[in-house]
């Protein structure tokens, strides 16, 4: 409770207070001669004084009950009062806490988004490294082949080359065209 709503709830008390004791000094401050007057006037006139004195602790009674009353209300409206701010407040750090989780959350999103990207493109890069090992391979592999081609085809050229050499060398020139009886 603050000081502020403590003094507002002491001063209806404070005043209460405050009153009795002037009714109890202006009770005691009576001069001689209206003491005088008041015995005069009998038994009728103390009867009088003391139902007065009996309505005026009835009223007393009735306003402090009121005070309390009100201050009991006043109590409980701080009370919720209080409850509310409080509420308010949870409610205000709940709402900061799961924006920090959502903002987290998005951050996470985002690093995984990045990631998986990452990987696809250095998938892609790999892909396409080893498309090119690959071709260059195929090319390769290609060129050997033309060129072991080209090399049998230049050794079978040779080859005929040199059988047709050899037929002409073993070959003597026909001198006739008779052919040799052998008898």
């Amino acid at each position: 409770m603050s000081t502020l709503s403590r003094a507002v709830a002491r001063a209806p008390l404070a005043f209460l207070v405050a009153l009795a004791i002037a009714f109890a000094l202006s009770g005691c401050s009576l001069s001689g001669k209206e003491a005088g007057q008041q015995t005069e006037a009998g038994a009728g006139a103390a009867g009088e004084v003391n139902e007065e004195a009996a309505n005026e602790k009835r009223e007393e009674a009735a306003e402090t009950a009121k005070n309390r009353e009100l201050l009991s209300q006043l109590e409980a409206t701080h009370r919720e009062e209080a409850a509310e701010e409080q509420a308010k407040l949870t409610e205000k750090q709940a709402l900061a806490k799961a924006k920090k989780r959502e903002e987290k959350a998005e951050k996470e999103a985002k690093k995984r988004e990045a990631a998986a990207e990452a990987n696809v493109k250095k998938r892609e890069a790999e892909a396409k490294a080893a498309l090119q090992k690959e071709r260059e391979a195929a090319q390769k592999k290609e060129s050997e082949q033309k060129q072991a081609e080209q090399k049998e085809a230049a050794r079978k050229k040779a080859e005929a080359e040199r059988a047709a050499a050899t037929q002409q060398q073993v070959t003597p020139p026909p001198t006739s065209t008779a052919p040799i009886e052998v008898g």
